[in-house]
């Protein structure tokens, strides 16, 4: 529209030239300041218009980038609802969570005060279970009986591993049944006190030896004492070849009390031990 107006006016100035060159004399002067006020108006009209058509580019412009900002704001706007959306099912998700959690935590209270007193009476059953065994390798087992009960008292152990110990001690105490083992360790006490080496098959018998070899015997428990008798002095040393795995597994004579209530047989049963 600017380009119109400037070729108009310039049209028309080109026209008043021709018409002052060809008019003769004052008759021409005339002319011209008759012309001189629509030239003015003309021109006037020109500038008005190129302002004008600068306005309404400016406007175009502006109307263009609010367009564009206005597009990325509802962009921005869609990305926020979902966002939204995805916060608060993730919400609805930890809530439901957090109910299973407190539902759990409940549980666990009163699991432990049923589990508590059951893991107490199973250290009880072991430690008289040990005291009534065969008295082999007694510190070592007490002191484990120790442990446990420490832990029991204390409230740093969590309850899982307070169950976990209790059960490794009996995995252990079980496995004592299904192995044989040579060990040296202190027989009696005060003046009668000596080193021996004693050997224990599986649970069925406990067996001693003077390192000299001089002096054998075995645990009577119908008696619950120790009994001298040296004919099972080769069936020891046998034994302790084998258990040192000097030797490969035989059969060992062992003393093995009577099945029954009564008193003990008085002979030896002949035992085996792989």
């Amino acid at each position: 529209m600017a380009t119109t107006a400037i070729s108009t006016s310039r049209a028309l100035a080109a026209a008043l030239a021709l018409a002052s060159i060809a008019a003769p004399g004052a008759g021409a002067e005339g002319e011209k300041k008759s012309i001189e006020p629509a030239v003015k108006e003309q021109v006037a009209a020109d500038a008005a218009s190129i302002a004008s058509q600068d306005a309404i580019d400016k406007l175009s412009d502006e109307t263009r980038d609010m367009l564009l900002q206005y597009r990325q704001y509802l962009k921005e706007a869609q990305s926020l609802r979902q966002y939204r959306e995805q916060l608060a099912s993730q919400v609805q998700s930890q809530t439901s969570e957090i109910e299973f959690l407190k539902q759990q935590l409940a549980e666990i209270d009163t699991t432990a005060r049923e589990v508590l007193p059951l893991m107490q009476k199973m250290l009880d059953t072991l430690e008289r279970f040990v005291d009534l065994d065969l008295p082999f390798q007694l510190d070592e087992r007490h002191k484990r009986i120790a442990s446990l009960r420490d832990a029991m008292a204390s409230a740093d152990v969590a309850i899982s591993e307070k169950y976990r110990r209790i059960i490794e001690a009996y995995q252990i105490e079980a496995d004592y049944g299904r192995t044989l083992e040579a060990y040296q360790g202190e027989l009696g006490s005060g003046a009668d006190a000596r080193t021996v080496r004693f050997l224990r098959v599986g649970r069925v018998a406990l067996l001693y030896q003077t390192l000299d070899g001089e002096e054998t015997g075995y645990w009577d428990a119908s008696q619950k004492k120790w009994v001298e008798d040296d004919s099972y002095r080769s069936a020891v040393r046998r034994g302790f070849a084998v258990a040192d795995k000097a030797s490969a597994p035989d059969l060992l004579t062992v003393p093995v009390p009577a099945p029954s209530e009564g008193p003990p047989a008085g002979g030896a049963a002949t035992g085996g031990h792989s």
